[in-house]
């Protein structure tokens, strides 16, 4: 019989209704607030400061990634886990593996350390890994510093993690280098604040070395070496919206080391800030080395006080004598490097060096549309520039460049400032659903805490 004929049963239908939406809302909200991701507490970690909590977070990584938990592995808020060095090991069956940094993990100081002194926290292994969080990753560099010759850990390192996605962390003080990319392909790194003293040691932002397809994208960067520094067997790398300083600046190397044979292709460094750092743009390889760093552009980069705000350094030594080492028959080649959109100033006189082998001279080396002065002459004066076997073009860039001379061969290459900028952008990141679910957030036990009655209040408003 049609609801509508009859009032009473027009209402039991109408009744019937609600109740049935009303069910399948409960249903709904029982999915979407229902997880199985695992919590480090859950595995014994204590979380207070002082309890080293190694074992709970391992236990809890072996369970994460045998498959259970969603594939989610939560570390949560308002707790401070005391850790060893750490080796979070795949493959796993779980894909993707989502690790949740809400609170803080700090590192043991150099007297209480246990095991391998490379790394503390290393992830290796593992297909498509997310790591992110508002969360702490302390070093503790501060006990290890002042053994600046002996072996200091690198805080955080991923090795061999294709389809890797690092975002909104702090990391603090690390021993040595805070974050080190290595062996990996498909990268995703932003919305990072690293932060140690300008004083120390190697502290370096983001190495990134043997790896492809690279993202650095909207971090705040001070340390006491590089912000980051591209290292040997990298490829297709884009790092941009990036504020460094204090720190070494964004650098090339260094390559060639000890007759290396190296490798950098298709770098692009665009919209950058570089504030009181001692170096801006840096490329920098060791005598007697061999292999090649080329098609790399710098681009719309902003300068304040910065000491060597463009510089190639064929003849580093990394704090050597600086006698002329070019009795090196070899080096790395040099070539295919674009400067394009620089303005700001130099703390030096000089905002342009070019130090470049005589055996294999720097080549196709393009700077466009840059203007540096010098910062203590308080009247826009220029910088100055210098170079030294360097052969390319130069056109609107003050200071200027007697070697950088414009040439028929070159003109080609001055039209085409950004040529690895304009490079197709990588697709790096991994298919994974979102870390936060909206319907709770983690309180400081780690314990979920579920809103049913607030939402379902309002389903009941709507139904009813």
């Amino acid at each position: 019989m049609d609801c509508h004929v009859y009032y009473g049963l027009h209402r039991r239908c109408v009744l019937r209704k609600k109740t049935w939406i009303l069910n399948f809302s409960v249903f709904f909200l029982h999915i979407f607030t229902s997880s199985k991701a695992l919590d480090v507490t859950q595995y014994g970690a204590i979380g207070d400061g002082v309890t080293d909590d190694s074992q709970a977070f391992l236990k809890a990584w072996e369970v994460v990634c045998s498959g259970t938990g969603d594939g989610q592995l939560i570390v949560p808020a308002g707790m401070t886990f005391v850790l060893q060095p750490l080796k979070f090991q795949g493959s796993c069956k779980s894909t993707p593996i989502a690790v949740q940094i809400l609170g803080n993990m700090v590192a043991s100081s150099r007297g209480n350390w246990e095991g391998d002194k490379d790394q503390w926290i290393l992830f290796s292994d593992i297909e498509g890994l997310v790591v992110e969080g508002n969360g702490e990753i302390n070093g503790q560099g501060s006990s290890w510093w002042e053994h600046k010759g002996s072996s200091r850990p690198t805080a955080l390192k991923f090795k061999s993690c294709n389809n890797l996605r690092l975002s909104g962390l702090t990391h603090v003080d690390s021993a040595k280098a805070h974050i080190h990319i290595n062996n990996c392909n498909g990268v995703s790194i932003s919305n990072l604040r690293i932060n140690a003293p300008e004083s120390s040691p190697n502290t370096d932002g983001i190495d990134v070395a043997a790896s492809s397809n690279v993202i650095i994208q909207d971090c705040v960067i001070a340390t006491g070496d590089d912000c980051i520094a591209i290292n040997s067997g990298t490829s297709n790398i884009r790092v941009s919206g990036i504020d460094c300083g204090p720190g070494h600046g964004i650098s090339i190397g260094s390559l060639g080391k000890d007759g290396e044979t190296a490798s950098v292709e298709d770098v692009c460094v665009q919209n950058c800030n570089f504030r009181g750092t001692t170096n801006g743009a840096r490329i920098k390889t060791w005598p007697g080395g061999s292999g090649y760093a080329r098609r790399i552009t710098f681009n719309g980069i902003t300068l304040d006080n910065v000491e060597n705000p463009i510089i190639i350094d064929q003849h580093y030594n990394n704090g050597g004598s600086e006698k002329n080492t070019d009795d090196k028959s070899s080096a790395v080649e040099v070539s295919k490097v674009v400067y394009s959109n620089f303005v700001g100033t130099s703390k030096s006189e000089y905002g342009v060096d070019f130090r470049c082998s005589e055996a294999v001279p720097c080549t196709e080396i393009i700077m466009k549309d840059v203007r540096i002065e010098t910062a203590s002459s308080g009247s826009g004066q220029v910088a100055q520039g210098q170079c030294l076997n360097v052969r390319g073009v130069s056109t609107l860039a003050v200071p200027g460049l007697e070697c950088l001379a414009l040439s028929t061969d070159m003109l080609s290459l001055a039209e085409l400032p950004e040529q690895t900028c304009m490079l197709p952008q990588p697709s790096v990141q991994p298919s994974t659903r979102p870390m936060q679910d909206p319907f709770w957030v983690y309180g400081s036990g780690g314990k979920r805490l579920r809103v049913f009655n607030v939402v379902l209040t309002s389903f009941i408003f709507l139904v009813l």
